[in-house]
């Protein structure tokens, strides 16, 4: 059973609504108004901006006894909210309750305008007695603006010797934030808070690390398994937190990493692989509501297939569960992909493969959009688009690393998928074509690159470059935009693997096709770049893969810089590179910046990679002893 919430939408961005309603530090408040509407008797309700659905879906209302709900908007009237037939707000005297409840934040105004309409007396409640406090927003006047709630969960363990490490940076500050905060819970795996705090950051644009070993220590807890979660305070220019979690161990063959959560909660989730042989996939369950999950709303299905098994458990508020895939499709196997139905329970989740050589790994799924169709017109516009949309992922060096593709429906509304794979030189040299068809939503093609590459003539010898997943119409089919691809990575010597995962878009087009190529600041074109990477803590070296995907021909080389700042945000040494139009440059932290420079950065320096005259796409990874590494793609601001 799907939540009756609005979280996301593509012509509005994220909603603040949900986020204000189920965030953590006001769920006793709202408790305390649920009890004071219970204790007052029959209740009408004015649902004056649609609030009433999402608190009724994030709460348990079954204590308040409603004489009626009434709203201000004509289309409204005789709609069914919350199981009652709604009536004008005109109509709101008649109910004979001596209380009404106003669903909407921000109230004063709209109590004027409703009490002409109410019999003296009548109390009237609002939704700002479940305000935050005021120490907690940036903007009070307003209290759904959506910086006030720049929220995200992130997936934090600290047992059997496996830890975590959330990295992000002050990028609010750049914005005009000042006087940054994060406000933080833990929650353990039933949902119960281990602890609350505030942590100022510096004003400047500084880099900080939130470890799970250093919290345990510091905050004297025991093992634990839950989320995160991390409330910015001040925020300027983004709400949306983003960071690159790693996962790390006391044996140092455990390392692996993943980006931020994306907080806003999907009905649907895609991109997660069935077990290959040796494999245990587990997808963590983790609730980001402060109502239970029932059991059979949680559902896993094998891509284009229907048969839906439903899990039969449920999960406490805020609560996280492992749920081994194979619990409910046993017998899913690689490459075969699976559809998680999350009912927008929870924000995108990890999953976790161990294998049975002892390494493990742990990545994200994404959200499969359900308001897609196909665009007719997509294929006609190579004229103006050239290549179009494009997918790019590294080729590590080739004698160290194999690579596998795996192209991933992440529509309701991709039947197929018309594909190619092109494989590309540092140097920006195409030196594989590769039609895949047109992939049945089913398809099981995972692309061995080694193979597609020996096939071509290319060897070992070749370094590295990238992919490009791209559309191919030469044999008809549709797209949407919305192409996506998992890429896994294996230490030939080791068998430690990482993988990744992303969507197309458009990149280096100085025209404009449906919002591509996207720009973090401003409105499109993006045809510039600002992307952070963080530095491992000694003794792991970092890892940076920058790809100059580009859809028709722009600048012959990037003009990148690479700037090391200190933990306050303050640089500390600068180098540049050039990246070829279509190639690629992959380099190491040590190998840029000497250890004079990298010490004066700190345990919390990290690099900008700045660029005003390309977009670039980044991966970034971490390289540590035992052939352990890391690889996901990185994040702009």
């Amino acid at each position: 059973m799907a939540l009756d919430i609005a979280t996301f939408s593509n012509a509005g961005g994220g909603k603040s609504l949900f986020k204000a309603l189920g965030h953590p530090g006001a769920v006793s408040a709202v408790h305390r108004l649920i009890e004071t509407l219970a204790a007052a008797g029959p209740v009408a309700v004015y649902d004056q901006g649609e609030a009433f659905t999402t608190l009724a879906a994030l709460h348990d209302l079954s204590s308040v006894d409603i004489a009626g709900i009434y709203v201000q908007q004509v289309e409204r009237i005789g709609a069914t909210v919350v199981g009652h037939q709604a009536r004008p707000v005109t109509a709101i005297g008649e109910s004979g309750a001596a209380t009404v409840f106003l669903a909407a934040f921000d109230s004063a105004r709209p109590i004027d305008h409703l009490r002409p309409l109410l019999a003296p007396g009548t109390a009237i409640a609002t939704l700002d007695e479940a305000r935050l406090p005021d120490a907690l927003l940036t903007n009070p006047r307003h209290y759904l603006d959506p910086l006030n709630f720049a929220t995200n969960f992130a997936f934090f363990r600290d047992a059997d010797g496996r830890h975590t490490r959330l990295v992000s940076a002050n990028y609010w500050h750049g914005y005009g934030g000042r006087e940054v905060a994060l406000w933080l819970r833990l929650f353990d795996s039933q949902g119960a808070e281990l602890a609350t705090w505030r942590q100022a950051l510096p004003d400047g644009v500084c880099g900080f690390a939130i470890d799970s070993a250093e919290v345990r220590a510091r905050l004297n807890l025991g093992p634990f398994t839950g989320q995160l979660f991390v409330h910015v305070v001040n925020a300027a220019g983004h709400d949306v937190v983003k960071y690159a979690l790693d996962t790390y161990g006391d044996d140092p063959a455990e390392l692996s990493c993943t980006h931020d959560a994306n907080a806003w909660p999907s009905d649907l989730y895609a991109g997660l692989p069935a077990p290959d042989d040796g494999e245990r996939v587990t997808i963590w369950l983790q609730n980001s509501h402060p109502i239970p999950i029932p059991a059979g709303a949680i559902g896993l299905n094998l891509m284009g297939d229907g048969d839906v098994r439903w899990l039969d458990r449920s999960i406490p508020a805020f609560g996280s569960m492992p749920l081994d895939v194979a619990t409910l499709l046993p017998g899913a196997a690689w490459p075969s992909q699976i559809e998680l139905r999350a009912g927008k329970h929870m924000v995108r989740p990890r999953y976790e493969i161990d294998h049975s050589s002892g390494r493990g790994r742990i990545a994200h799924v994404n959200v499969e959009r359900t308001d897609l169709v196909p665009d007719p017109g997509l294929g006609d516009l190579a004229n103006l688009l050239g290549k179009g949309y494009i997918l790019p992922a590294p080729i590590l060096p080739l004698e160290t690393y194999e690579t596998v593709a795996l192209p991933t429906p992440m529509s309701t509304a991709q039947d197929e998928l018309p594909v190619a794979l092109l494989a590309v030189d540092a140097s920006g040299r195409q030196v594989l074509a590769k039609p895949l068809g047109r992939l049945a939503r089913r398809h099981q093609v995972a692309i061995a690159i080694d193979e597609a590459l020996a096939e071509a003539g290319v060897g070992p010898e070749a370094g590295y470059g990238h992919l490009e997943l791209v559309y191919d119409f030469s044999n008809g089919g549709e797209g949407d935009g919305w192409l996506h691809g998992a890429f896994r990575y294996r230490h030939r010597a080791s068998g430690h693997v990482a993988e990744t995962s992303f969507g197309a878009h458009m990149f280096n087009l100085p025209v404009t096709y449906r919002g591509e190529p996207q720009s973090y600041a401003g409105p499109p074109p993006g045809l510039s770049t600002r992307l952070f990477l963080r530095l491992g803590p000694p003794p792991l070296e970092t890892l940076c893969h920058l790809i100059y995907p580009a859809s028709l021909p722009w600048h012959e080389t990037s003009t990148t810089a690479l700037i090391l700042h200190d933990g306050t945000g303050k640089p500390v040494a600068q180098s540049e590179i050039r990246v070829p139009c279509s190639g690629s440059v992959s380099w190491r932290a040590g190998e840029v910046f000497d250890p004079g420079a990298r010490a004066a950065a700190g345990v919390h320096g990290y690099v900008l990679i700045r660029d005003t005259t390309c977009r670039l796409f980044g991966y970034h990874g971490l390289l540590g002893d035992q052939g352990a590494f890391s690889l996901d793609h990185m994040f702009g601001f």
